[in-house]
């Protein structure tokens, strides 16, 4: 098993140095887990920032040869309960597919005063069947 921690150049960086966008579990067959930090985005609503949070976990998970229909679980955390059917309305538009495990919970306040919601996610990448393996 390797565990790999990464920044991908290709998509946005963290906003702190003190954490890892990406951690990379390879196991000798190929495939890999990949944890994802808690992501947040701009935006004035909710929608605004799921739909930005989305697009980096897209773009995080294509820089390690996978995709959103990847992800195996997913960890929500609303500022604002309330706004659950928001959220959920743009999540469905990016994840398409059979749900992931999935946990949502309403929290005082995250990191950023600004942030609205916060998603982690993990997904699942099966070995690539011609031997290569993306850059890490």
């Amino acid at each position: 098993m390797q565990i790999t921690l990464d920044n991908p150049a290709s998509a946005p960086q963290p906003l702190s140095p003190y954490y890892s966008q990406v951690a990379r579990v390879e196991h000798a067959d190929g495939s890999a887990l990949l944890f994802l930090s808690g992501q947040i985005a701009r935006g004035a609503t909710v929608a605004e920032q799921t739909r930005g949070i989305f697009e980096t976990i897209a773009a995080l998970l294509k820089a390690h040869g996978a995709t959103l229909a990847d992800i195996i679980n997913i960890r929500t955390c609303l500022t604002d309960i309330g706004t659950l059917d928001e959220y959920g309305t743009v999540r469905r538009q990016f994840l398409t597919g059979t749900p992931p495990t999935s946990m949502t919970f309403e929290v005082p306040r995250l990191f950023r005063p600004e942030a609205l919601l916060e998603v982690e996610v993990v997904a699942a990448v099966s070995p690539d069947p011609s031997g290569s393996r993306p850059a890490a």
